[in-house]
């Protein structure tokens, strides 16, 4: 029974040694297919506003130009891991905005839910907010530039 709690203590303290890895490939993963659909819709913008229309988004012509930019920039900001937490937010409304809009008729269960690509990335967005972009972010390097006890309000960047 030792032998059990020693291995899975040791396995336990890899696993936490792999947090910021981890949280590495969430910012990337999410960022860069943020930074991929902004950069296809800010090209293509009239297109979006269009759908935008059609799905009968109030003030199309606004919010297909304020969703584009926002994943555009968003994911940037993502894949620089710069203000990780703040660029995720907005990054979560259009993915809720998606998932009320366009997608809505397709969800009819947990399951058809849970399924969607954009409940995918709204998960992974929460998980940047809540536990922050890891050690391998510009967020983690500003930080560590900061006095001790500096930064914003004893936000960590996880």
């Amino acid at each position: 029974m030792n032998r059990l709690i020693a291995l899975a203590t040791s396995l336990l303290a890899l696993a936490k040694r792999l947090d910021s890895a981890a949280l590495l490939v969430v910012r990337l993963t999410v960022g860069v297919l943020f930074v991929s659909t902004g950069w296809g819709k800010v090209h293509n913008l009239a297109s979006v506003v269009e759908y935008f229309g059609q799905l009968h988004i109030p003030a199309p012509a606004f919010n297909a130009t304020l969703a584009s930019w926002t994943e555009l920039l968003g994911g940037c900001l993502l894949v620089l891991g710069l203000a990780s937490r703040l660029a995720a937010l907005p990054l979560m409304v259009t993915m809720t905005v998606a998932l009320l809009t366009a997608l809505l008729d397709k969800i009819h269960s947990l399951p058809d839910l849970f399924g969607q690509v954009e409940w995918t990335y709204l998960v992974l967005l929460l998980v940047v907010v809540v536990f922050g972009p890891g050690a391998a972010s510009l967020d983690a390097l500003v930080q560590s530039r900061l006095p001790r006890g500096g930064g914003l309000a004893g936000v960590s960047v996880g």
